[in-house]
């Protein structure tokens, strides 16, 4: 063994001595010899999902059957799972509510901003990297509201931002990259210029705090099955500020979003409050899952969370420096931590073969097109012995 080997394998249980999070990692079931760095796509078995979800099946629907709408509180799970979610990001009771896609609930949140701007704003500006479906749905949306995407990298996002914008959408944290974005600035810019500010919160909620009321954002959307851990296929959540929840319009007005979903009247009226952001008859099973997997959290701050989240990338990137040989990787995620999610992005040749490679040797990443590696790290469930055993055999796979 190297002395640098030595060294940063005993510098790593340094740290995960020192690490007052480690004890999370038992609320997870998580395979045998396996580094599984890749939480920002499918985060891993809360352990106590298994037992939950076969209550769900066994007695509240085998035995209960249509009882547990009432009963077992599934009528109320998508705004109570939605204040589970709401202290992770900083958000206050009765304004998220569970259910349906993000992709779903981005068409949602982009049409009700453009509903909620002031009238004659013809212009959405959009983050020109952002995932594919938001640009997707963005377009959509702005076909139905009358509205023109304008493009636009975060960086100069604020001065883009006019008295002709009347929604802006940004990613918190990008999904290739990892970049940071900064969400109060960027809001403030938005508030600024009289625009409604909605933001993808995908790949930064579980992994650092966000301060939705904190910073006066408008309306925003996120998965639950990345740092979350809800599962595959986790439905998403709404966020709708509650200075707007008496205004906003959904596009899609469906029975559970009335206000008396029981009347069954011809005319819609939505519900008073976020209730207003549903749609049809939720996912019971994805969703109890999903209020199961939140336990985890228990007890934990996000502060906290974020703070390990940048030791563990800081550490990361030391041990790709010392372990890989140099010029093979480039990191295309930002050095500044004011900048950086809880991911580490590598620019590499033959990025598809080398992160198939990884996974045959038990560290789980990803690729994207072209050429990036992708390493995310959960904070309550990765350690810094997963973090150097990734960068070690990272290196041994470059030879």
């Amino acid at each position: 063994m190297s002395d640098t080997t030595a060294d940063l394998r005993a510098r790593a249980a340094e740290l995960d001595a020192a690490d007052k999070l480690a004890t999370l990692r038992e609320r997870f079931t998580l395979p045998d010899g396996v580094v599984y760095l890749d939480g920002n796509s499918l985060g891993a078995l809360p352990a106590n999902v298994a037992g939950t979800t076969a209550d769900v099946v066994t007695r509240q629907w085998g035995e209960l059957l249509i009882r547990s709408w009432d009963e077992s509180g599934w009528w109320t799970a998508p705004e109570r799972i939605g204040d589970k979610i709401a202290p992770i990001v900083g958000a206050a009771p009765g304004q998220l509510v569970v259910g349906d896609s993000t992709s779903v609930n981005l068409f949602k949140a982009l049409v009700g901003a453009a509903r909620l701007a002031a009238p004659g704003r013809t212009r959405l500006l959009v983050d020109s990297a952002t995932f594919p479906t938001d640009g997707y749905i963005a377009r959509s949306a702005a076909r139905m509201a009358g509205l023109t995407v304008v493009p636009v990298d975060p960086s100069d996002a604020a001065a883009a931002m006019d008295d002709d914008t009347a929604v802006v959408l940004l990613n918190h944290v990008d999904y290739r990259s990892g970049r940071l974005h900064d969400l109060p600035g960027l809001t403030a810019a938005a508030r600024a210029a009289g625009a409604v500010v909605v933001w993808d919160l995908c790949h930064s909620a579980g992994a650092l705090p966000v301060g939705l009321d904190a910073h006066a954002v408008d309306l925003a959307v996120g998965c639950t099955y990345k740092y979350l851990n809800g599962g595959p296929g986790a439905p998403a959540y709404l966020y709708i500020a509650a200075r707007h929840q008496a205004a906003f319009d959904s596009p899609l007005p469906g029975w559970n979003g009335h206000a008396d979903p029981f009347a069954m009247t011809p005319e819609y009226e939505a519900a008073e409050d976020v209730r207003r952001g549903r749609v049809g008859t939720p996912d019971i099973l994805s969703m109890l899952a999903l209020e199961a997997a939140l336990d985890a959290w228990d007890g934990v701050a996000v502060e906290d969370v974020r703070a390990k989240s940048l030791a563990l990338t800081d550490f990361f990137l030391a041990c790709v420096a010392a372990y890989v040989p140099q010029g093979r990787v480039e990191s295309v995620t930002p050095v500044e931590h004011d900048h950086r999610g809880s991911q580490v992005s590598l620019r590499t040749d033959g990025a598809r073969e080398v992160m198939r490679e990884l996974v045959s040797r038990g560290v789980i990443g990803d690729f994207r097109a072209p050429d990036v590696l992708r390493f995310g790290f959960t904070p309550i469930y990765v350690g810094f012995a997963d973090a150097e055993r990734a960068a070690r055999t990272l290196g041994h796979v470059f030879g």
